[in-house]
């Protein structure tokens, strides 16, 4: 199969173009595409680590199954642009694309991605929507110290932890976990305890909605009836 690679700023001036077609075998990803290209341009290599991927202009992950014609984009940071923050409790929307980008590492073998996403029910009742606050100074260095913590006790590379606060749909991501390591036992191990600590300790705190108009603090026993279980 074919696909459409698109060349931005730097990566024009070591490829010679601003697109290029190349063949890949069917079933192939991302990571294959990049792959071929770092073989043909080895002087593509260094923008691995702080690489995003568009496929159809829409963001992508290394793991984007590409199909026949696809157009990829390879979208070096933006001129002007910061770094992805590795730790962040936010309001706005969660790309794990840029997670995985923010972590990848030339001798990290596995990348593990949780998606934390709000559910249509906890605890047996029927769930509307979920709110989420947070004391947020302190709650992104709980995620640092996690994230920290993480790292000596699994051996791996970096990590992304990114929250969201305020209202969310159902089915929009709660919370991100991106783990980097040599190995995927040691991401996969990470990942969830992290997930652990994170609903422990971190100063971030659960409102469920629930379908039939009432609203209730996940945690906090004293805002339940006397009489609620």
């Amino acid at each position: 199969m074919d696909v459409t690679v698109l060349f931005f700023a730097g990566q024009r001036d070591i490829t010679g173009s601003t697109s290029l077609v190349v063949s890949l075998a069917p079933g192939a990803c991302v990571e294959d595409l990049w792959r071929t290209l770092v073989q043909r341009f080895p002087r593509l290599a260094p923008f691995g680590a702080s690489m995003l991927f568009a496929v159809d202009q829409e963001f992508a992950t290394r793991e984007t199954v590409l199909g026949d014609g696809a157009e990829v984009a390879l979208i070096p940071p933006v001129s002007g642009g910061a770094p992805v923050p590795l730790m962040r409790v936010t309001d706005a929307p969660l790309d794990p694309a840029m997670l995985v980008a923010a972590v990848a590492a030339p001798d990290m073998g596995a990348t593990v991605t949780f998606a934390g996403v709000a559910r249509d029910n906890f605890a047996g009742r029927a769930t509307a929507s979920l709110e989420y606050q947070a004391y947020q100074p302190m709650a992104e260095q709980v995620l640092a110290s996690i994230a920290a913590d993480a790292r000596a006790r699994f051996g791996t590379g970096a990590i992304a932890i990114h929250h969201r606060i305020g209202h969310l749909a159902i089915g929009e991501t709660a919370v991100l976990v991106v783990v980097a390591a040599a190995h995927r036992r040691a991401a996969f191990a990470a990942a969830e305890w992290i997930m652990d600590r994170v609903k422990q300790i971190a100063p971030i705190w659960k409102r469920e909605h629930w379908a039939d108009g009432t609203a209730e603090w996940i945690g906090d026993e004293h805002t339940r009836p006397r009489d609620s279980a």
